[in-house]
């Protein structure tokens, strides 16, 4: 077990959040233990994080503040804790992603990650084998934040309709997905378009990319290979993103019967088939 004692506070948000919390706890004259009854938690899980053997959640942290008076303290240490969860190369992204007014993406394989359900999240993250796969689903789940705020981005995804049909994780998994995607034709701020399989070849064989723009930062565009991710700045890929984007909104459903096909999909392929059909009386 790691000693609380050598944890440098400096060494990471993650141990900066354990150092506070075991700071916190001792000021207030409780074990371990009885902060976890508190909190309703073992003393265990509160022993594993002081000690960064395990990530703490968003409600975790807001319990914690609530029991120990630390004024919102660790409801804002978790944003940071949860960001650096994320794989290196990609942390520059999510900081751009959560700075901007407005994103539009193309996602050929999977639905975009700000739209992702936990279950459907935690089945694409596990294919990594991650050493710690609970703290990088936490991890995407925070970034979803920024879709919450009072002034979001604008966000504008084409999906390929391939992405409808690739059962991630399952039927469920999938059913309560696209359940999930239909629920953003309520958001005023997040529009989804449908690529169907039917338009053949288009603008972006090559591949899902996403286009951030900003309020003072010059454009952005980000694509991934098989291991790490990529930004760019240049004027030039930034230019051809954009018309390629324009050309796939062209290509796909309008926002209307993208929501309508989604719908079939989730009744016709996810449907719920548990129970038994019934057959007809002689």
């Amino acid at each position: 077990m790691a000693n609380v004692q050598s944890l440098d506070p400096t060494a990471s948000p993650l141990d900066y959040y354990g150092w506070e919390l075991r700071r916190h706890r001792e000021a207030a004259g409780l074990s371990q233990g009885q902060l976890g009854e508190i909190i309703f938690c073992t003393g265990s899980l509160i022993g594993q994080i002081e000690t960064t053997r395990k990530v703490p959640t968003r409600d975790f942290s807001e319990r914690v503040d609530a029991a120990l008076g630390t004024d919102g303290l660790f409801s804002r240490l978790i944003g940071l804790v949860l960001r650096s969860q994320l794989p290196t190369w990609f942390q520059p992204y999510a900081e751009m992603e959560a700075k901007a007014t407005y994103i539009s993406t193309y996602q050929a394989q999977l639905v975009y990650g700000l739209l992702q359900t936990e279950e459907y999240a935690r089945a694409v993250l596990a294919t990594g084998m991650p050493d710690d796969l609970e703290g990088m689903v936490a991890a995407r789940m925070e970034r979803q934040r920024i879709l919450e705020r009072e002034q979001p981005p604008l966000a504008w995804v084409v999906l390929d309709e391939a992405v409808l049909l690739r059962p991630i994780g399952g039927n469920d998994v999938m059913r309560r997905q696209l359940a999930h995607l239909l629920e953003f034709t309520r958001h005023r701020w997040v529009h989804i378009q449908v690529l169907p399989n039917s338009v053949g070849e288009h603008a972006s064989l090559a591949g899902s990319f996403n286009a951030l723009r900003f309020e003072d930062d010059p454009d952005i565009v980000y694509t991934e290979d098989l291991i790490s991710g990529h930004m760019t700045a240049s004027p030039e890929t930034v230019r051809e993103a954009v018309l390629r984007y324009a050309r796939l909104q062209a290509a796909a459903l309008p926002v209307e019967d993208s929501a309508a096909l989604i719908a079939r999909v989730m009744e016709e392929r996810y449907g719920d088939r548990s129970q038994p059909e019934e057959r007809p009386v002689a």
